[in-house]
């Protein structure tokens, strides 16, 4: 197996799950026009190429075979979080996260030539609703449904860490892009004018630009000593009341229309009591430690990167 080394295209043959959605999409664009060959893990019947791989993550259907040769695995696949959480949901959400990442865990370790890296998705709810308290990678885990469901999103990984495949546990913060996510979601009523902060305005925001992260994952397949937890996130988060400040600015609109708690609760229940209006204060001490340099480590950076990129 050849070894890892600092050139973030190393990984010449990537399989690719969650590969349509908003992060997935833009990996798999990124790497093929650096020339990487990339198989997409598809849940349809008909895949749009020979490429594709076909799985079943919920009846554990992945054939070893079409994992066999690849240099590193990227599991991105989830069942959304934005919606109105009813039983059946989270159960959706976690089955979701844990059978799928077993399922690709399992069936790396079972292969006779083992893909170098495995990046498996995580998510900075792991660390709970936190207040103002720094976290980094080393802090201790929440313990309402969404870090308990990271929790076991994580430890679902360990049969291809067992295997000796390095795995690295991305755990990323709120990805900035006008094409999905929060970003898209907010810039209807800024635009509008009637933008601004979400209840308190308190809550922090730990975010990173969508091409930021999208490097900091090509680093994360290069980089031999990153292993084991890794904040997607940039070293600036910042309150719900300054995300919706700058975004203003940005956007030369005021942001002084505010969205009441009671509202989204009211809407949303307990999704948004946990994501929306909670709030972690994420840094992210291991890329920082490995060399990971940011583009876009200031919000307004960032926003106008996204934005500016989009027209």
């Amino acid at each position: 197996m050849p070894p890892d080394s600092a050139s973030p295209t190393s990984s010449s043959f990537v399989a690719i799950s969650g590969a349509t959605g908003l992060i997935g999409s833009a990996l798999v664009a990124r790497l093929r026009a650096r020339n990487v060959r990339v198989r997409r893990l598809v849940r349809t019947a008909r895949p749009e190429s020979p490429d594709d791989i076909v799985w079943d993550p919920m009846r554990g259907v992945l054939a070893p075979n079409d994992l066999e040769g690849v240099d590193a695995v990227v599991h991105l696949a989830g069942e959304p979080l934005a919606h109105r959480w009813t039983s059946e949901r989270k159960r959706a959400i976690r089955e979701s996260r844990v059978r799928g990442t077993e399922l690709v865990a399992r069936t790396i370790a079972a292969l006779e030539r083992k893909p170098r890296v495995l990046l498996s998705g995580s998510a900075i709810g792991i660390y709970g609703d936190r207040r103002d308290e720094p976290l980094d990678e080393a802090s201790a885990l929440g313990s309402d449904f969404l870090a308990g469901v990271a929790r076991e999103w994580e430890a679902a990984s360990v049969a291809a860490a067992d295997a000796g495949v390095r795995v690295a546990l991305l755990r990323t913060g709120i990805v900035l892009s006008p094409n999905g996510g929060a970003l898209e979601r907010l810039l209807l009523p800024f635009r509008m004018g009637v933008g601004g902060p979400i209840g308190s305005g308190r809550q922090w925001m730990s975010w990173i630009s969508l091409d930021d992260h999208l490097r900091a994952m090509e680093h994360a397949l290069a980089t031999t000593g990153l292993h084991g937890a890794v904040n997607l996130v940039s070293p600036n988060p910042v309150t719900n009341a300054e995300f919706a400040s700058t975004l203003g600015r940005v956007l030369s609109r005021p942001a002084l229309v505010p969205v009441p708690a009671f509202a989204l609760e009211l809407a949303y229940g307990e999704m948004a009591r946990a994501t929306i209006l909670a709030g972690q204060r994420v840094l992210p001490r291991a890329l920082l430690r490995t060399g990971f340099q940011f583009t876009h480590p200031t919000l307004e950076q960032a926003l106008r990167f996204e934005l500016d990129a989009a027209e």
